[in-house]
């Protein structure tokens, strides 16, 4: 079985997933990326700084990069766009194509020439119906293109509940074949396993004992993280006296019923946002209880995960969240907004984390408060999160794979 993948660019997340498909002894699989800015190290418009990844993104698996139309080192519509794609799957006499994404004119390109050269199309993507509002003209120009692209299209595959319900409700009867939004969860076990969260404590001051509750993401407008700063004011002006700085752990017992010891607040990431989110931590009095910690690499994140009581996603469309399945493999429960793609298959409220209203600020000061209050659930849910990716793992993804390329070709056994 010759499988050609089609995708922008080398991808962090991916990496280890394509590594893992080529591990398949009758599935010869190659990856074809239009750009390699990410390699290559590149300013990150979202975290607004060079990015370089510390994990390799090319070893393991077959992949060339093909020859360059348009490449402006970003992912859009227009770019990156490659020359020579049909005469390239022609020559790799491929069996399937996998396409990630529809809406850019290079993987347009890449279906239109496997439906001529007869190859079957596989499409996976992010979306959902829960996405930003649009005009009722955009939504039937929507419709229009993808029943459009229907025709060329064999089969989808859903990343999970709400991507499933996203092709059901523009491609009806496409066939679908669940290939999950995973990441290497044992890598980020393991690595969480042999942290050493007291030595993260003195790095970032932080007091023995006293809980942490972790973001981790970019700072936009969107990730909602000035909404977790005023939850997280509130939780601590819940308490007698909380609010003014340097409370020391004998005051916080004293004045507080339900919560033990204060907890401190960890924002990692960068962008255009931290500067305001900085200067709204000052307003709130709340700044001796934060810590800005800046962008984190990916090898950074399970010691992250590992020293935290309660990861918080806050995000405000957010298709999927793959930080969410790192926390979780690392046991690290999480509280989530419902904006945020991933809940309903990996965040059952109460099971391996909480689940409120997106932008509902007392929600998720009650969501917090839940998780600090009750130390024994929360140690339920870092169990509950870690058997719950057991079933959500690239063995899943494999499998959905090859039930796909079965379908569609023929030539292989799911």
């Amino acid at each position: 079985m010759r499988l050609a993948y089609l995708v922008s660019h080398p991808i962090q997340y991916q990496a280890p997933l394509l590594r893992r498909i080529a591990r398949e002894p009758d599935i010869d699989l190659t990856v074809l990326f239009g750009s390699d800015f990410s390699v290559r190290g590149y300013q990150d418009q979202g975290f607004g700084v060079e990015v370089a990844w510390d994990t390799p993104l090319l070893d393991g698996y077959p992949s060339e990069f093909l020859p360059r139309r348009r490449d402006t080192g970003t992912v859009s519509f227009t770019s990156p766009v490659s020359r020579g794609l049909y005469r390239r799957l022609r020559q790799l006499r491929s069996d399937a194509l996998w396409v990630h994404g529809y809406a850019s004119l290079n993987s347009l390109q890449g279906i239109l020439a496997a439906k001529a050269l007869g190859i079957p199309v596989l499409l996976r993507a992010e979306s959902w119906l829960g996405d930003r509002p649009r005009s009722e003209l955009k939504l039937a120009a929507k419709s229009m293109f993808l029943r459009a692209l229907r025709p060329s299209i064999a089969a989808v595959l859903p990343i999970g509940t709400h991507n499933a319900a996203y092709w059901q409700h523009y491609l009806p009867g496409i066939p679908q074949f669940s290939m999950p939004y995973a990441v290497d969860n044992d890598w980020f076990a393991a690595r969480a396993a042999a942290a050493d969260p007291s030595a993260l404590r003195v790095e970032f001051q932080l007091d023995p004992g006293r809980p942490v509750i972790l973001f981790a993401s970019k700072l936009q407008p969107r990730k909602r993280a000035a909404d977790l700063l005023t939850a997280f004011a509130a939780l601590l002006a819940s308490n007698p006296g909380v609010g003014a700085p340097g409370l020391d752990s004998e005051t916080w017992v004293r004045t507080s019923v339900s919560i033990q010891l204060p907890p401190y607040l960890l924002i990692a990431g960068d962008g255009e946002e931290r500067a305001r989110l900085q200067q709204q931590s000052e307003q709130l009095g709340i700044a001796t209880h934060v810590r800005f910690l800046g962008f984190r690499n990916q090898t950074e994140l399970p010691g992250l995960f590992r020293l935290a009581s309660v990861f918080v996603l806050p995000s405000q469309h957010e298709p999927w969240g793959l930080i969410v399945n790192e926390a979780l493999a690392c046991g690290c429960p999480a509280i989530v907004s419902s904006d945020v793609g991933c809940h309903p298959d990996l965040i059952p409220d109460g099971v391996e984390g909480c689940v409120y209203p997106v932008g509902d600020i007392p929600a998720l000061t009650a969501a917090l408060r839940r998780f600090l209050a009750c130390p024994e659930a929360a140690a339920r849910m870092s169990s509950a999160a870690r058997a719950r990716m057991a079933t959500w793992s690239f063995e899943q993804d494999v499998a959905g794979l090859r039930a796909a390329l079965a379908h569609t070709t023929g030539k292989l056994c799911a």
